[in-house]
């Protein structure tokens, strides 16, 4: 059983427990404390002359509406049903559960002022594998994440869709064959389960913890590629990197040097004096990468340990205040660095290819014994280049933009989840790039026998080997590339 307190929860334990098959369930504090909030916000309402925003006024441009107390319920299950204006392709099914997670957890301090009953149907909904039918476009990332997160709370109510082994199937019919039974909203509910920047997180939670993985390993496939080309290690020197100390540059000249200890190859007399920026830059601009991946992380924490509802209650304050905790542009931002951050991994990637095929210091041009005759890797270096191009595009910023919506009463919005999605498909790209950069490494230390690299590096060659095979003659490349790109997504590289 994997048990939610209100302590600070941790990437790693937030994917520890996304990734288990354990009952999820919540602490008695927490419990405690929902019951509590709900019984303050219920008796506020009551007891309220004023109208208290999206509890009995409309909502946006709209709240200027007073609300009778005998259509409270309604008009949460009329905020739902009209929100949900998904556009586009359907979000992968492990977002789509990573949202009802964050959602949960967003409620656990009492803050949003769930009922009970909501929180135990959205427990049993997440305990029983749903995984909601949401939409990729339609979010500002202001007001939260309001359409993705009004497609995510249909099934909970009987309506919208589910996933069911690869299917699409009625909300309903979902709820029916669990044995639940549909939730009927109650006040505030509704803008409860649609505030919140929960659609946003969780692109970017998995687009975070995928770019780590790949950086993590592309580390040790530069360090390959540089063994592959014959590269000098004196850019490794740690008095380059004492003297101009960012965190992410010194760990990367570190990690390399040891990647490189006790290889022949980089421990060989060089002809040349110098290296290309695509070898001898590595520790500079990977570094930088590495520490933008380090901030990102950081901002994204807090924002799992944050509460982005609204109106909010503070109930020894005696108050429930309506602001802004639902506009997402400090995910913004950081989404749209992460995307620039990765862009560039790729980008520096493609150019260490690109020598390798060259045709220099020893290598045969396009890596082909037969070159005229047979293309080589000549081809793989066009998608490299396409997807580098394409993720320059992408890294264009999101968060500069803005569109005013609500008749003007929400002027000005984040776009957040538009940078989510830009940067989960540059992490994509990015893993195929690296993986095109290991299959070019690992063909150009072919032709290096009989030296050898490092125990590590020839460890991660032969692990790689037993996938794809040394090319003797021109074939079809894509089954090695996609094969390729699934190493670099899930090997786990000796430290």
């Amino acid at each position: 059983m994997s048990i939610l307190h209100q302590d600070m929860l941790g990437i790693a334990e937030f994917f520890r427990i996304l990734n288990s098959e354990s009952v999820l369930s919540l602490s008695d504090e927490i419990w405690n404390e929902i019951r509590a909030s709900r019984a303050f916000l219920e008796k506020k309402i009551l007891e309220s002359e004023k109208p208290i925003y999206g509890i009995n006024t409309g909502f946006g441009e709209l709240c200027r509406q007073e609300i009778p107390s005998s259509d409270l319920d309604q008009l949460q299950i009329n905020l739902v049903r009209s929100h949900a204006c998904g556009v586009g392709q359907p979000v992968p099914e492990r977002i789509s559960r990573m949202m009802l997670l964050l959602k949960i957890r967003n409620f656990i301090t009492g803050h949003s002022a769930a009922s009970q009953e909501l929180v135990q149907a959205m427990l049993d909904f997440y305990n029983a594998g749903a995984c909601p039918v949401v939409f990729e476009q339609g979010s500002l990332g202001a007001s939260g994440d309001l359409v993705p997160l009004a497609h995510m709370t249909l099934p909970l109510l009987g309506e919208g869709e589910v996933w069911e082994n690869g299917q699409r199937i009625a909300g309903s019919d979902y709820l029916r064959s669990k044995g639940l039974q549909p939730y009927k909203l109650r006040a505030k509910e509704g803008l409860a389960m649609l505030n919140g920047t929960q659609f946003m997180l969780a692109y970017g939670l998995e687009s975070l913890n995928r770019a780590q993985k790949s950086f993590d390993n592309g580390l040790a496939v530069f360090a390959l590629a540089v063994d592959a080309f014959d590269g000098r290690k004196d850019f490794l020197f740690p008095g380059i990197h004492q003297i101009r100390p960012h965190k992410g540059q010194v760990m990367v000249a570190e990690k390399m040097a040891a990647f490189l200890g006790d290889s022949s190859i980089a421990n060989a007399e060089k002809k040349q004096v110098q290296d290309p920026y695509s070898v001898r830059c590595l520790p500079q601009v990977l570094g930088a990468s590495a520490d933008a991946i380090a901030y990102v992380a950081s901002v994204f924490e807090t924002e799992l340990n944050s509460i982005t509802d609204n109106p909010l209650v503070f109930r020894e304050a005696d108050l429930v205040v309506s602001g802004g905790n639902f506009h997402g542009q400090p995910l913004a931002l950081s989404l749209d660095f992460l995307a620039i951050a990765v862009a560039e991994v790729a980008n520096i990637a493609e150019r260490l290819m690109y020598k390798l095929i060259a045709g220099e210091r020893g290598l045969p041009v396009f890596l082909t014994s037969n070159p005229g005759l047979e293309s080589g890797f000549m081809i793989p270096q066009y998608s490299a280049a396409a997807l580098v191009s394409q993720n320059k595009q992408l890294a264009t910023p999101a968060s500069v933009d803005s569109i005013v919506s609500s008749n003007g009463q929400e002027d000005h919005v984040s776009m957040g989840a538009n940078a989510a999605l830009k940067l989960y498909r540059v992490v994509e790209n990015t893993e195929s790039v690296l993986g095109i950069l290991l299959l070019a490494a690992a063909q150009a230390l072919d032709f290096r026998r009989p030296a050898t690299s490092s125990a590590i590096l020839e460890k991660l060659y032969s692990d790689f080997r037993e996938m794809v095979s040394f090319r003797r003659s021109d074939e079809t490349f894509k089954p090695d590339m996609d094969a390729a790109k699934a190493f670099i997504r899930n090997y786990s590289i000796e430290s």
